[in-house]
């Protein structure tokens, strides 16, 4: 019987020791690192997180997360070359849920594009293979959907550098119309006054009546790139830039911050999503950064602040 106890009891130990080296190879495979997304947007639909932007050679990456600091890479690019224009530079995606459709805004060899699919991982398809304004370079896309139901879509035209544009779309969400082609903002600012003199990646939100145009001037390659923000009473009317721009350059240890977009979370707060530098010595790969934003009654009109406080996104990668 002695034998009998000491047998079993050396048994269980070596199913005991066997089964805590399966969990220690399971975690050791199993690690985080930084978002490498350049030009980040972030999407929330029906509980999940989306984010997009630039870095896939051929396509647009997707990511998911149900709670903004750990994010997960899908197996599969959202959009594939295959199913767009152009051959290659695929940059800044937007994706917009309407009328039961997914809308993803990119661009594509300096070009600006669209494509749609059925699933918010995709894959997207342009369905006619060509840039939404032919004939001239464009970039940064965003569409903004007014309270009457008006599409219309902000982009950058290379003109003097490169400024923001604004025009109406038709009810597909990708046929501009052409005649209504109005500038908005220009380098101005004595922060942007650098090579190669831009103004792009605009991102427009609505806040008690008033339009909020968040935007990113300096150049990207520069530590001191950087948002700010400019504001209208009619689309396409005049846009005041903020006297004390940028809102956002070089908070806590980041550098080359910019190119954001606006998102609200699971609880309703307004978010700010924009990539950095890899570091202060290398651009590249940039990484993804999500801060907060809250209006601020000064007078007659709300002000626009951007936190200079920041969460760091996770990936999680499992090493097979």
């Amino acid at each position: 019987m002695k034998k009998y106890w000491y047998l079993l009891f050396i048994g269980v130990f070596i199913i005991a020791s066997s089964c805590k080296g399966v969990d220690k190879a399971d975690e050791a495979i199993r690690y985080t690192t930084p978002v490498s997304l350049g030009d980040p947007f972030i999407m929330l639909h029906q509980g999940v997180y989306y984010a997009y932007g630039t870095q896939a050679e051929d396509g647009i990456e997707v990511y998911t997360s149900d709670n903004l600091e750990e994010w997960e890479k899908a197996p599969a690019l959202a959009l594939h070359k295959d199913n767009s224009f152009g051959d290659k530079w695929f940059w800044a995606p937007e994706v917009y849920y309407v009328n039961g459709k997914f809308y993803m805004y990119y661009t594509a060899e300096e070009h600006m594009c669209a494509a749609t699919s059925d699933s918010p991982l995709g894959p997207f398809i342009q369905e006619v293979k060509k840039p939404m304004l032919e004939g001239e370079k464009t970039i940064d896309n965003s569409l903004f959907i007014d309270d009457d139901g008006t599409p219309y879509l902000f982009f950058d035209r290379f003109n003097d550098g490169l400024n923001i544009w604004v025009a109406e779309l038709e009810e597909d969400l990708i046929t501009i119309k052409k005649q209504t082609l109005h500038p908005c903002i220009h380098v101005s600012q004595e922060w942007e006054k650098v090579w190669p003199r831009v103004n792009e990646g605009a991102f427009v939100t609505k806040h008690n009546g008033m339009y909020y145009m968040t935007y990113s001037a300096n150049s990207y390659e520069s530590p001191f790139y950087g948002v700010g923000c400019a504001t209208a009473t009619s689309i396409m009317g005049e846009w005041t830039k903020y006297p004390d721009n940028p809102l956002l350059q070089k908070p806590g240890n980041l550098v080359g911050v910019g190119h954001s977009a606006l998102f609200r979370d699971k609880k309703e707060n307004l978010r700010i999503v924009f990539h950095a530098h890899h570091d202060d010595k290398n651009i590249h790969p940039r990484k993804m950064y999500i801060g907060k934003v809250e209006f601020k009654q000064e007078g007659e009109v709300d002000k626009l602040y951007i936190s200079q406080e920041y969460l760091i996104p996770k990936l999680t990668v499992t090493q097979k």
